[in-house]
């Protein structure tokens, strides 16, 4: 990635556990809401990429139970532990550099993954060659650029001064090789890898508790970045981060883009 190879919302920083509860409490109904629409069953192996928390992993486990396999990977697995005691294998792994793991899966899932990974082209070649023949790729991410602004509605100077640190974040974000305008390109690249019944939507919090914290610990994490970049002052900071906590803004997320496909039947046998 440019200006380094480090991810820029660290999980070895203590807010990132915040930042896990706040994307699930936003996220997890839409996530599995998509799961629901491609039919997972019992007995499925799925692999949920870069897994992050505990409650994507663990759901997949319960819905495809004691004859089904679910293993969540990520280049830091310590939040995801946490679902090994359902059932779930982790394991560390880096999808931009690392081979897939062992399967084939009928289900694999990466939500907010491949946008931050340089080389994503190659990291979503590898998710699709470990589906097995008819098995379904859902790819789950953000396109800030489609949606740039963290309050809509900035009829003032608190949320311009949210809007205007918003901007630094995305900044940053460009610096580390992120593309803020992935999630829009996610059907054609389904289509283009190959798999067939593509469809994507998109969901789009615009206010709720879990934005605010959200908000919160990722300004927490990123804090020092945007003093060393010039690109916020720390009265700034402050200042934005009480009228986090003071409930006085209506904080959106980028749209997340969900786009879904499955391998053609015909790439190679099926599963005995």
């Amino acid at each position: 990635m440019a200006q380094g190879n480090e991810y820029l919302l660290d999980n070895r920083q203590a807010e990132a556990g915040t930042r896990f509860d706040a994307l699930a409490a936003l996220f997890d109904a839409s996530t599995f809401r998509h799961f629901e629409r491609v039919g997972i069953d019992e007995g499925w192996r799925c692999w949920e990429v870069g897994a992050g928390g505990p409650t994507v992993a663990a759901w997949l486990a319960e819905r495809t139970g004691p004859r089904g396999r679910v293993l969540a990977t990520d280049i830091d697995v310590s939040w995801a532990e946490a679902a090994a005691a359902g059932g779930v294998e982790v394991l560390r792994h880096d999808v931009a550099r690392d081979a897939p793991p062992a399967g084939p899966f009928d289900l694999i899932h990466a939500r907010l993954v491949l946008v931050h990974v340089t080389d994503r082209d190659a990291a979503l070649r590898t998710l699709v060659q470990a589906l097995r023949p008819g098995g379904w790729l859902l790819i789950e991410d953000a396109d800030p650029a489609l949606q740039p602004l963290i309050c809509p509605d900035a009829y003032g100077p608190e949320q311009e001064l949210a809007n205007r640190l918003r901007g630094g974040f995305r900044q940053l974000l460009r610096q580390r090789g992120a593309d803020l305008a992935y999630g829009r390109k996610l059907p054609r690249l389904l289509r283009e890898a190959g798999l067939t019944d593509v469809e994507a939507d998109a969901y789009f919090p615009i206010a709720s508790p879990a934005c605010d914290a959200l908000e919160a610990a990722t300004v927490h994490q990123v804090r020092d970045k945007l003093l060393a970049a010039g690109l916020a002052t720390d009265d700034e900071i402050e200042q934005h981060l009480a009228n986090v906590a003071a409930g006085r803004l209506d904080l959106a997320t980028a749209p997340m883009i969900s786009a879904w496909g499955r391998r053609p039947v015909e790439d190679g046998p099926g599963r005995a």
